[in-house]
């Protein structure tokens, strides 16, 4: 539910602590504007800065899909997880539609890179899973 997403011709990851650790049993609280809507915002800023400047990638855009960590190191590795899965196939096979032809799909998201996140400890999980792929 607390996601930014924008197309591109290559998809930059980010995990940021947007809203604070939740009371027990919520994962996400108040909204951090200092640490965490600044940092969503400068990377948003990059990225109007690189895509509205031909010289720096001729032909290609920056998209980015960017998630909340909530302050939370568990949830932040939940929502890195969200970038192995939409690398990978759709489960259930193939399908069909009414008429009997193959489903349409979106091509698989070409992630590049991952933006942060903020604390080491947090990093340090989600690069040991990242990596993986």
């Amino acid at each position: 539910p607390h996601a930014i997403r924008l197309e591109g011709d290559l998809t930059l990851g980010g995990l940021f602590p947007v809203h604070a650790r939740g009371p027990a049993g919520v994962p996400c609280g108040p909204v951090k504007k200092e640490k965490g809507i600044h940092r969503l915002e400068a990377m948003l800023y990059a990225l109007d800065r690189v895509n509205g400047d031909p010289r720096v990638l001729p032909n290609l855009t920056l998209g980015a899909r960017i998630l909340d960590t909530c302050s939370r190191d568990t949830y932040a590795l939940e929502q890195a997880l969200s970038f192995v899965r939409s690398l990978l196939p759709p489960e259930g096979g193939e399908g069909r539609c009414p008429d009997g032809s193959a489903p349409r799909r979106p091509p698989p998201e070409r992630l590049v890179g991952v933006i942060g996140a903020s604390a080491s400890s947090v990093s340090i999980m989600v690069a040991n899973v990242l990596r993986l792929f």
